[in-house]
């Protein structure tokens, strides 16, 4: 596109060059862009492609950085959520690949309740979640996943391990991805691990070979085909594996777009996971205007900040959460609001500091998470996020 080469001078230093897509409600159209972002000065200029006209000119925008940049990422840029699709140029296509580089990784089952721990230290050590999904596979989902270990006389029992319980299967985008997540999990067999790397995951969570409480792609190829078989682009015929919702005693949680842009998931499930409550599914949304509106609408004429409560819950990739707890007999949705807190993270800060709120959140809006406010709505809250909602995404 000549464009690219012409609407900026040299003099502005060095800038990255993507394209995007947002859809613009209004019009009713899915508007293309090309996304120039500057390093130097954190600021960003958009040019529509189909009326070739710039759609923004050179200015700084609140929460856009160098990091939430990258292919399948969102940003908000003045309350628009935008999603980059491409490198737009070679030249930003070179600087930037290996930086931000795709692996699949795996917390397996005899990890799965100290997922929250291993989140954190995955964002500790710089990388990006890009997406997330706990699944419980069948047998025969599981025999195609480990296909290249067919006619192997350890697949029966890793079949047998794999399938005794929930996984959770993440994309991690980051510099030298594969190679920093390898080093991080360290040696598959925990014996050797606790020798070799005594600080890895698998040193602190493994129990031995098979039980290692994570898996890892071996290769770029590897992780293309990993990666497609648990996040498949819905417009491909791939196989959608289900979540793991149970809709029994539950209630739902929603990290919010900020908190999750902030890499503080991995902080809050471990709160959760270490207050008793285990999360029984759990999948990454982006959450169009229609659905925000029916799953908020009880705050609609209630509370003042609704409007900014929908904006808020549509400007990014929100992480949402089935919430159950070991204990049978809990009331889960009124305890559950107990962790979380005042809906004023201030206020929260104030009575009650040990909660979700008071620790992660940054006003009544940007509050960290969402939590269903009576007993009744836990189960219609995390139906409609994971049945009905999913199936507007996944279709």
């Amino acid at each position: 596109m000549e464009h690219r080469q012409k609407t900026m001078s040299t003099d502005y230093g060095e800038r990255y060059t993507f394209e995007a897509e947002w859809f613009d409600t209004v019009a009713s159209m899915l508007r293309k862009f090309i996304l120039y972002y500057y390093p130097a000065d954190n600021t960003v200029e958009i040019y529509d492609v189909k009326s070739k006209k710039m759609f923004l000119r050179r200015t700084k925008c609140e929460g856009v950085h160098a990091k939430d940049l990258y292919i399948g990422g969102m940003v908000n840029i003045f309350s628009r959520c935008i999603k980059i699709t491409n490198f737009a140029d070679h030249a930003t296509k070179v600087k930037l690949a290996s930086r931000m580089e795709r692996t699949f990784a795996m917390i397996k089952p005899d990890a799965i309740d100290k997922m929250g721990e291993i989140m954190k230290r995955i964002t500790r050590n710089n990388f990006h979640i890009g997406n997330i999904k706990m699944v419980h596979m069948t047998r025969e989902e599981a025999e195609e996943f480990y296909i290249e270990h067919k006619g192997q006389s350890h697949l029966p029992s890793l079949l047998k391990y794999i399938t005794s319980g929930p996984v959770l299967a993440l994309e991690l985008i980051g510099d030298r991805a594969i190679q920093k997540w390898k080093e991080l999990m360290g040696p598959a067999d925990c014996m050797e691990v606790r020798e070799e790397a005594q600080n890895s995951i698998r040193a602190c969570y493994g129990k031995d070979k098979q039980q290692n409480a994570v898996h890892g792609s071996d290769s770029a190829e590897a992780a293309a085909r990993e990666l497609a078989y648990f996040f498949p682009d819905p417009k491909s015929k791939n196989r959608i594996l289900r979540n793991t919702a149970t809709l029994k005693n539950c209630t739902c949680c929603v990290i919010k777009p900020h908190a999750v842009q902030s890499r503080l998931v991995g902080y809050i499930i471990d709160d959760i996971q270490k207050a008793g409550f285990t999360v029984s599914a759990l999948q990454q949304f982006l959450v169009d205007p229609t659905n925000v509106e029916e799953f908020l609408e009880v705050y609609k004429g209630v509370l003042p900040d609704y409007g900014a409560m929908v904006t808020e819950m549509q400007s990014g990739p929100c992480i949402a959460m089935e919430i159950t707890h070991k204990d049978n007999s809990k009331d889960v949705p009124k305890e559950f609001r107990k962790l979380c807190g005042p809906m004023d993270p201030e206020i929260a800060r104030q009575l009650r500091p040990e909660t979700l709120r008071a620790k992660y959140g940054k006003t009544k809006v940007q509050n960290a998470v969402h939590c269903s406010d009576l007993p009744e709505d836990g189960i219609l809250e995390v139906q409609f996020v994971f049945f009905h909602h999913a199936q507007t995404i996944e279709t």
